[in-house]
């Protein structure tokens, strides 16, 4: 599991907007700014909808406020979180579509849910400073306590 300290790992990512299909890389996106990155297991489920995903919409003026980009990280693909995006009003939310999970496996934060689901990401937030880790918030199983919106205002 990455550590506090840490480097995020290199990725590209895929995202579907307005204007269509656009890559970025995680050194594009996390490198020089402070930025939370919280994961989900999946869009669409329930706790990631009723609650995970609405804390940081409701308090993204919060995080913005303190200079923190957001970013939602799920084993999905771009065209699924770009829907969840827009069901959720999220647009002040970079979503991360991590379709082949190789992002979370390389953070060591995969979870295999077998026949429900597949590879899928243990629930976590993490602060990065410059791409380094400076918090990680892992959530026990079955549990939303650390990883919320509340709990990463907390610790900025």
């Amino acid at each position: 599991m990455i550590k506090i300290g840490e480097q995020l790992p290199a990725q590209s990512f895929t995202f579907i907007t307005d204007a269509g299909k656009t890559e970025a890389d995680s050194t594009a996106l996390f490198g020089g700014k402070k930025v939370v990155i919280f994961a989900v297991p999946g869009a669409f489920t329930p706790t990631c909808s009723k609650a995970h995903l609405p804390g940081f919409v409701a308090l993204a003026d919060q995080f913005e406020a303190k200079g923190v980009s957001l970013y939602c990280l799920s084993v999905n693909d771009a065209f699924v979180m770009r829907a969840w995006q827009q069901a959720q009003n999220a647009g002040a939310i970079t979503m991360l579509a991590d379709g082949a999970g190789t992002f979370t496996q390389a953070l060591g934060l995969a979870k295999d849910t077998g026949e429900f689901g597949g590879l899928r990401a243990q629930r976590f937030a993490l602060v990065a400073d410059n791409g380094v880790v400076t918090a990680l918030q892992v959530e026990a199983p079955g549990k939303f306590e650390v990883s919320s919106a509340e709990a990463m205002l907390a610790l900025l």
